[in-house]
């Protein structure tokens, strides 16, 4: 047995093995770590490598292939991500926690091995088949200078989901089991609490999931009662995963702009460009012809291209924008001509009709009838463009292949990043933080755009948190220096969770009328390595993956008093119990 987790624990040193070992013909072990996620992190707070045992699933191939191993030789059974999890017997797998304890007892002896190496912690799926409905047995050893002193073993039991509330345990009785399990006097708690302050709803007449949910964890020592609500004086860390693009979200109009821009960068890698439906108003064509023709009447020397009630009705059309934008995002007042034309061409339908309007612009400047303003620092082909009409030489402009596109992008690409900084630096006043790696104009225009995607994420996350959290100044610094450092390491990824250490006060009345997602409460004595805890949890999400036994009377209905209202939970009850080898 030591021999066969031995290998295990040493092809796994380099790489995690991608396919689980087969054991006495009916035990699938994986040693699983790294990447991949661990099925008992939500009862196990451990972060090293560990074993996962299940029953093994047989077909005809594997079968015939067993028959010719022995029962400690290793066989690629089935990939890691095994959606049809099978658990095994609860006294099948006591043996096998019995078996793991005795190769890591350093008083036993084996032939060739002078010096017992420590294993990676072992956890058994259960099948709940006892009274107790056990799901999980785990093993951990415990260390003193590389030896192994002893065992940490868990017994994880799970029931529901009920919303019968006289199925939840008492803290007394709690305590008092846990002093007489392990013969002591003094005993601690420590409470968590997790509440959904925002989750994301299904969309009228659509089927489309997000990911997005704002939730808050609490952690507080001194429980006092079952599900109390954690005290103000808890610590508290705010959890933000953000999706971009609900069409219920301020700023959908600037995501909307943003996946033109995306479209276009596609087309200038691929050559192939998904153009926006036609507008059922006026064409891009024909805005750009009055665009034109209203500059050329106002070519006097008096007209003001940064007028602010201009730039305003041509940035977003107000109309359309949702009045939470407006004081949110606010349009800037300091649009120049290539802004503007971008706000026009935004919504060309063709690659024809792209060419018919930036050949408009490009004749009108070669014939000298608009002298458009363009910001000091503009870099894109069309801003040279003009910048040589103002000396009446202009360079003969091919508007073929992919150079139309190209232009295009360019100028949405130098508008874009002007509205995330003026939000930035404007709205959020991170003048001092804002870092150039998002803007800058040194790396190919495919990373530009990547870092431009980076912005609007973080400025979804920005909105969401005033409009709908009441945030502020205060709180926005540092949820902005938090999001800025990890995009400025890391690709895109609307997955990810920012976190944020808050004040509880913050967000009390979004949770203290709630119920919570999960409540938890840790008991605990001892100290250091002879601590034991017993830790009993509800949750709205099953804690497990290979389903749970709930054939007790209490958890044989999903609701109370006949009312479907009632929040269902799902009751992990966790015990730890030593052994000593010294």
């Amino acid at each position: 047995v030591f021999f066969f987790f031995f290998r295990i624990r040493e092809e796994g040193k380099d790489s995690i093995p991608e396919h689980p070992y087969l054991y006495e013909t009916d035990v699938e072990i994986s040693l699983v770590g790294g990447s991949y996620k661990s099925p008992v992190e939500k009862f196990w707070n451990g972060s090293s490598a560990v074993y996962i045992l299940q029953k093994a699933t047989h077909n005809e191939e594997s079968d015939s292939m067993e028959e010719s191993k022995t029962d400690f030789s290793a066989s690629e059974v089935l990939p890691k991500e095994n959606p049809g999890a099978l658990a095994l017997s609860v006294g099948r797998a006591k043996q096998l926690i019995s078996l793991y304890t005795m190769v890591q007892n350093p008083n036993m002896t084996y032939p060739g091995i002078s010096d017992l190496l420590v294993l990676p912690p072992l956890w058994a799926r259960c099948d709940g088949s006892d009274p107790q409905h056990t799901c999980w047995i785990g093993a951990e050893p415990l260390k003193a200078a590389n030896k192994v002193t002893g065992l940490n073993i868990y017994m994880v039991s799970c029931d529901g989901p009920t919303a019968d509330k006289t199925c939840f345990a008492n803290l007394e009785e709690l305590k008092m089991e846990h002093k007489i399990r392990h013969h002591s006097s003094l005993v601690t708690t420590k409470g968590f609490a997790q509440y959904e302050l925002i989750a994301t709803t299904a969309i009228e007449d659509t089927i489309a999931e997000s990911a997005s949910k704002i939730y808050v964890d609490i952690t507080w020592n001194g429980v006092e009662k079952i599900l109390e609500t954690p005290p103000l004086i808890s610590v508290a860390t705010l959890n933000i995963a953000l999706e971009s693009g609900d069409p219920r979200s301020p700023v959908f109009p600037l995501y909307r702009e943003l996946q033109f821009l995306l479209a276009l960068a596609e087309g200038l890698k691929s050559g192939v460009t998904e153009w926006p439906e036609p507008s059922e108003s006026e064409s891009a064509l024909k805005l750009v012809q009055e665009f034109l023709t209203d500059l050329k009447k106002k070519l006097d020397g008096d007209y003001i291209f940064g007028n602010k009630n201009e730039t305003e009705k041509i940035k977003c059309d107000t109309a359309a924008v949702d009045s939470c934008i407006k004081s949110i995002f606010g349009e800037r007042g300091d649009l120049d001509f290539t802004e503007q034309l971008w706000c026009k061409m935004k919504s060309v339908s063709s690659y024809q009709e792209l060419i018919d309007c930036f050949t408009l612009v490009i004749k009108s400047l070669q014939r000298g009838e608009i002298q458009p303003w363009i910001h000091q620092g503009s870099s894109s082909f069309l801003s040279q463009l003009i910048q040589q009409s103002y000396h009446g030489k202009m360079e003969d402009v091919s508007l073929s292949d992919i150079t139309p596109i190209q232009m295009l992008l360019e100028i949405g690409l130098e508008k874009m990043k002007k509205d995330y900084v003026s939000f930035f630096i404007g709205k959020s006043r991170n003048s001092l933080l804002f870092q150039d790696y998002f803007i800058s104009t040194s790396v190919d225009l495919q990373e530009q755009v990547h870092r431009v995607q980076k912005l609007h994420h973080m400025l979804e996350i920005m909105v969401s948190c005033t409009g709908l959290l009441q945030f502020r100044h205060e709180n926005l610094f540092p949820l902005t220096q938090i999001c800025m450092k990890y995009y400025k390491e890391n690709p895109l990824n609307e997955k990810h969770v920012f976190q944020l250490p808050i004040r509880p006060v913050l967000v009390k009345k979004f949770y203290q009328n709630d119920n919570p997602e999960v409540w938890k409460v840790e008991i605990s004595s001892g100290h250091g390595q002879k601590e034991v805890k017993t830790t009993w949890q509800v949750s709205t999400n099953a804690p497990i993956e290979h389903g749970t036994s709930d054939s007790s009377g209490c958890f044989s209905d999903t609701t109370v008093n006949g009312s479907s209202e009632e929040r269902l939970y799902f009751i992990t009850m966790t015990q730890c119990s030593q052994v000593q080898f010294t």
